[in-house]
């Protein structure tokens, strides 16, 4: 349902399935080398207030640049995508084309928009948060799944993938790019948090939304033409909606 584009924008990674060789799950994350944890934690200095406030209001604007300057040589299908989550591979079975009178495609700002006013008030069975969330500013994600809780039917689940804490983007932004804890801008002034296991659960089980599986999808990016390998990190998690008349 959600997918990067607008303040609500992730960045548009494309990743293969953990099951791929020299991928693996866990519920450790990475560990740092002594030497990027020293320069973690001497990469302190914050972006100015008023730098901050100023790209907070220019996230829009600056995630539709983003998309228009890669518009065609970006992105790729998800093919991973049906492989890692089995509701999207019975979503598809059980719906194998789509019929445009009963598709409703429309443009939103989780943070802000009302979802209720295009998707009926639990009439959900599956969303996705592909690569979104964590464009989103850290104080407006709870209400932007709170928004999203709202139209999840109960039993209803949402699938979630996006950047891990000590990913390899994370460590190799320069000084005077931190604007918070885990939370960084790129130079086009996109930005991207980078999620521990354990913050993401606080903050869906702060929306009402339960814990089903949670973990660290580690692996290796080979860029055979810099002769580099490099780690990355993701969360891939699914966090359900409480079917109340169950439970009572």
């Amino acid at each position: 349902m959600a997918e990067p584009g607008g303040s609500g924008a992730g960045a548009g990674e494309e990743e293969t399935p953990a099951s791929v060789p020299g991928q693996t799950q866990s519920s450790s994350g990475r560990v740092l080398t002594p030497e990027e944890r020293d320069r973690l934690g001497c990469d302190r200095v914050l972006v100015s207030e008023f730098r901050q406030m100023k790209l907070e209001k220019e996230a829009q604007k600056n995630w539709d640049l983003f998309y228009k300057r890669n518009s065609t040589n970006f992105f790729k299908d998800r093919h991973w995508t049906t492989r890692e989550f089995e509701e999207l591979r019975a979503c598809r079975e059980q719906n194998p084309l789509y019929c445009p009178e009963r598709c409703c495609a429309f443009q939103c700002d989780l943070t802000k928009d009302d979802l209720r006013e295009k998707v009926p008030e639990g009439g959900v069975d599956v969303v996705t948060l592909i690569f979104v969330l964590s464009a989103i500013h850290p104080d407006k994600m709870t209400l932007a799944l709170q928004n999203i809780s709202r139209v999840l039917k109960p039993g209803g689940v949402v699938l979630f993938r996006d950047y891990g804490l000590y990913d390899h983007t994370m460590l190799r932004f320069k000084a005077g790019s931190k604007l918070g804890d885990n939370f960084y801008v790129r130079q086009d002034g996109t930005r991207s948090y980078f999620f521990s296991r354990e913050l993401l659960a606080e903050l869906f089980e702060g929306a009402g939304l339960h814990l089903a599986a949670n973990d660290y999808v580690l692996r290796e990016t080979v860029n055979k033409k810099e002769g580099l390998c490099v780690p990355r990190v993701f969360v891939q998690s699914k966090f359900t909606k409480p079917d109340r008349s169950q439970s009572s």
